[in-house]
């Protein structure tokens, strides 16, 4: 059987390898009775760039976020392990969904908008069924409008992010790189970002989908068990 069909989420692995274990190795483990500053960091890098990386080789998906995610990790270690000024940290920080917010924008120049590959696609929706509801009512235009409207709330959720990314960072970091104290902010900076960051980009994102849903329901009259696709 092919492993990238049978491949399904495990968010706590991803928060526990992602964000736990750094976090702890950072903070805790990056004393010079320890592992030391360059140690520590390197343990706690190795771990989400282990995973994303055995996540791409295994599964060997294209996954534009993962790479965005690795590149983050490797770019991170650098700073730290070269000693740069923490001013790069936060540019990286916001950099990375600022990033994937122009690409979401960019991509509605093009035949295939990302919200419509991520979230209007058959694996989720019955979209040949929702596509002649919508031509049957004269309401295709109507919901291409729409559709470009959730684009720009997307894009608008991942600006949040970097704006957000941004400003932690130049709170939480403040140590020179290649410090334990450094080493104790960034785990601090790793820790925080979710709650502060990525929870409320998530609950964004949902809202997104439930007003796509909404669309869909007002222009085509489908209920959310008719709409959505049929487990094969």
């Amino acid at each position: 059987m092919n492993s990238t069909s049978t491949h399904k989420p495990r968010p706590m692995v991803d928060l526990l390898v992602s964000i736990i274990i750094p976090s702890f190795i950072l903070m805790k483990l990056s004393g010079e009775s320890d592992l030391g500053a360059s140690g520590g960091l390197i343990a706690a890098l190795a771990f989400p760039l282990g995973w994303g990386l055995f996540e791409l080789i295994k599964y060997r998906k294209f996954n534009f976020i993962a790479l965005l995610g690795l590149l983050s990790v490797s770019l991170t270690g650098g700073i730290g392990l070269f000693e740069l000024d923490t001013k790069w940290l936060a540019i990286k920080e916001a950099a990375i969904p600022a990033v994937i917010g122009i690409v979401v924008l960019v991509s509605t120049f093009t035949p295939s908008p990302l919200v419509k590959a991520l979230l209007f696609n058959p694996d989720l929706m019955d979209v040949e069924k929702i596509k002649n509801r919508l031509a049957e009512h004269n309401s295709t235009a109507a919901f291409e409008k729409r559709l470009l409207k959730a684009t720009y709330l997307v894009a608008c959720s991942f600006a949040f992010s970097a704006a957000m990314n941004y400003i932690l960072a130049k709170w939480l970091v403040t140590s020179p790189a290649g410090t334990p104290e450094f080493n104790e902010q960034l785990g601090q900076l790793t820790l925080y970002s979710y709650p502060m960051i990525a929870l409320p980009s998530m609950l964004m994102m949902l809202g997104v989908f439930y007003y796509l849903w909404r669309t869909i329901r007002d222009l085509t009259g489908l209920s959310l068990e008719e709409v959505m696709a049929a487990k094969k």
